[in-house]
């Protein structure tokens, strides 16, 4: 913590330190004001007197001119003689005791400066010499052995050879270093210029590079992080270091090449956002944004190193305006529980592990953190994502805010051999400039190398085009998720919206509190997300692509006690997105495919939008059987749609419970359990033909398209926690889950 200290003291991001600002500002101070002592014998009788033992301090200001002259004096003579005060005096209408004592007072000014810039100079050496020694100390406690490069006993050696052989590993470091600058400078290899040289393993934890000449500079050797290259004897340059960070981080070498890497981590991302920038191209077929791989890695090939074997690259980049201010979209970024409100179903928990610096002057500028975040996509056939990484917020200029993350293991292994790891997050993140209006232009970065392997086909194309993790998709999210803030929270009142007597602004926030929580809970029990504890089940007769898993809630804020189960899967239609998500959302058509509408359509009891096209929306609605109306049960529905995606979310509710809702009372203690679609583009099957929708934008392909339907129904199957689940209520979830299917398919005549 030292080193980063005494950064912050003088400028966090290599300022140096500037004699001449401290000189100047106390210029102003050194003549404005001057005070000489005189003995009490000097005042006249009368004249009020102020004693201090036998002394008094007389007040006297000198003018602008007096104080230019003494100071153009002072810069060629700091210790003018008798006659030199005289002249001086003389010529400025001064005493020459006045003189003398302002020269006396100008010389201890500059003696106290220079021993402030001294002080700091020192501090500045302590805190190298303190980092050094913990990266040695470090060192010691695993040594390795000169002959065979494996671990040592600290008993085979003497303290004196141990200090020696730290040392030389040191040096071997450094040459380590000056070979990789060597290179980069001269474009070519060192031994191309000085002939072979040797590099054996090193101990890479002992030197701090400082360099911020981006990632290909910081990690292009193994002084400088511990990448586990292989050098020419065929240890690794990391092992110290991957064992020392195996575990939590804690000592300050660790904060501090953490710290590296996040500088690092922004500087690329800064590149990448750059809109004249090599490194990205458009794509022939539809415009978009492309990656240039190999301009990427010409200039940032040091810190990937090599792509695990089957892995694939997922880089987008975004730029579009937000209602968000800069500051606003930074606190939700570093603070887990509103990052994780902002970007519902895609973020399914998030946690800050630690905090390893804090920001400067009481806000975010500079503010570094080690997340745990699980990101997902609403289908059983991806995966979701569990990534440790680190997160970097940096102001750059007054409204001008960057957020960069990277995965910690692109810092402790690169090369990910035998790692059961099966993405990796290259530095990613946004950069927010305030516009006007409480609106910012945000540029959204994504770049990902992911395991295709675990990705069902259907879901292949999708991901590749950017539309699951892309960087369309964050900002796709944020733009909806902030306009609907804005619209649900005013008091505007669309022509679409119907409610029941006087929806309160305490309520509008209880619903949009509610339905976030609803939409991450529906997304967790598609996606096998750690959030809900779910447990996988394997079902004899059940399709290989039907997923089933359960729970036990216990008294838990929100849900029914009692064994849930889950049930979903995904299917191909040859409809486009927009016309099914027409005919999913669509009241008086549901009774074609819900069995809670016994084949008639729904009331409409409330609806509250949520976007200026009424496509994204709130509704409350009633069953048309009598024994519903009866027992008093609505259906809450969400719907909502952007570029990349759509979803039709919807629980059962006690009306009363609801009423209290909309009244502004608390949702959190609504025990509800939500199921739903999620929607999204598919690619159009050769040789199939598609369903013709003249009213929907067939995903870019002129009214003709293609989708992925994912449908997920979580269902209390018994109201006691000890109770066991049966193959009877597993094989009822299955039924009803393939005579959804099977009615969306009759009713939209794609069979």
């Amino acid at each position: 913590m030292g080193k980063m200290e005494g950064q912050e003291e003088m400028g966090f991001y290599g300022d140096q330190f500037d004699t001449n600002n401290i000189i100047g500002r106390e210029k102003e101070d050194s003549g404005s004001d001057n005070y000489d002592t005189v003995s009490v014998e000097d005042v006249p009788e009368g004249a009020s007197q102020i004693k201090v033992k036998g002394r008094r301090k007389r007040y006297h200001r000198h003018t602008p001119q007096q104080i230019q002259e003494l100071e153009n004096f002072f810069k060629n003579c700091a210790h003018p003689d008798e006659k030199q005060r005289l002249e001086i005096g003389r010529r400025l209408g001064l005493e020459s005791r006045q003189v003398k004592f302002w020269f006396q007072n100008r010389r201890t000014q500059l003696k106290t400066q220079m021993e402030r810039h001294e002080n700091v100079v020192l501090k500045q050496e302590y805190d190298k010499l303190r980092i050094e020694n913990i990266a040695i100390k470090d060192a010691m406690r695993s040594p390795l052995c000169q002959s065979c490069g494996g671990p040592a006993m600290l008993g085979e050696l003497s303290m004196d050879q141990h200090h020696l052989r730290v040392e030389n590993s040191r040096l071997k470091d450094e040459l380590t270093r000056v070979c990789a600058l060597a290179e980069r400078f001269l474009g070519k290899p060192i031994t191309d210029v000085v002939g072979p040289i040797s590099l054996p393993g090193s101990n890479s934890s002992l030197e701090l590079s400082m360099g911020r000449g981006g990632l290909s500079g910081f990690m292009s050797s193994p002084a400088s992080l511990p990448m586990g290259h292989n050098l020419e004897n065929g240890v690794s340059s990391n092992s110290t270091m991957t064992n020392s960070m195996s575990g939590p981080v804690s000592t300050e070498y660790e904060k501090t090449m953490f710290m590296q890497a996040a500088m690092a981590a922004m500087d690329e991302l800064l590149a990448m956002a750059q809109t004249d920038s090599p490194l990205w191209f458009k794509g022939l077929d539809d415009g978009k944004e492309l990656l240039n791989h190999e301009e990427y890695l010409k200039k940032f090939s040091g810190f990937i190193g090599m792509r695990p074997c089957g892995f694939i690259t997922d880089a987008s980049r975004e730029t579009g305006s937000v209602f968000i201010t800069s500051s606003e979209l930074v606190d939700t970024m570093m603070f887990p529980r509103r990052w994780q409100d902002m970007f519902p179903c895609t973020i399914s928990k998030a946690t800050t592990v630690e905090v390893l610096f804090n920001g400067a002057g009481g806000n975010r500028d500079g503010e570094l953190q080690l997340m745990n975040a699980e990101f997902v996509f609403p289908s059983p056939f991806v995966p979701f994502r569990q990534e440790k990484i680190l997160r970097y917020c940096k102001q750059h200029s007054e409204g001008m805010w960057a957020v960069v993350d990277v995965s910690v293991d692109m810092i402790r292994e690169p090369s990910f051999s035998g790692s059961s790891i099966k993405s990796r997050r290259l530095p990613s993140g946004c950069i927010v400039q305030d516009v006007a209006n409480g609106y910012s232009l945000v540029t959204w970065i994504e770049h990902v190398e992911y395991d295709e392997n675990c990705i069902h086909q259907l879901y292949r194309p999708l991901l590749r085009s950017g539309m699951a993790f892309g960087a369309q998709r964050w900002l796709a999210t944020l733009q909806r998720e902030r306009d609907c803030a804005a619209i649900f929270m005013s008091s505007r009142i669309f022509p679409e919206d119907t409610t029941v007597g006087a929806v309160t602004q305490e309520g509008r926030r209880s619903i949009l509190k509610l339905m976030r929580r609803i939409s991450n809970n529906f997304c967790s029990g598609l996606c096998a997300s750690s959030a809900c504890r779910w447990e996988k089940l394997q079902v004899g007769g059940l399709g290989a692509d039907v997923c089933v898993m359960s729970r036990v809630s216990i008294d838990e804020p929100g849900e029914p006690s009692g064994v849930v189960l889950s049930a979903s899967t995904s299917v191909w239609l040859p409809v486009t997105r927009q016309h099914l998500f027409d005919f999913l959302k669509d009241e008086k058509l549901r009774g074609k495919w819900d069995i809670l509408a016994n084949g008639g359509p729904m009331e409409v009891i409330a609806r509250l939008s949520k976007s200026h096209d009424g496509n994204n929306c709130v509704a409350l609605l009633c069953p048309p059987a009598a024994p519903a109306r009866e027992s008093n049960m609505l259906i809450l529905q969400e719907s909502w749609t952007d570029r990349t995606s759509s979803f039709i979310v919807y629980a059962p509710v006690d009306s009363t419970s609801m009423e209290s809702v909309l009244r502004g009372g608390d949702s959190d203690y609504l025990a509800l359990l939500p199921s739903g679609f999620a929607i999204a583009d598919a690619a159009i099957l050769p040789n199939v033909l598609t369903l013709a929708n003249d009213n929907g934008d067939g995903g870019g392909t002129g009214g003709r398209g293609a989708s992925a339907l994912t449908l997920g129904f979580q269902i209390l199957v018994n109201s006691l926690p000890t109770a066991k689940l049966t193959v009877e209520s597993i094989n009822t979830v299955n039924d009803l889950m393939s005579c959804t299917i099977q009615k969306i398919r009759d009713s939209l005549g794609v069979n």
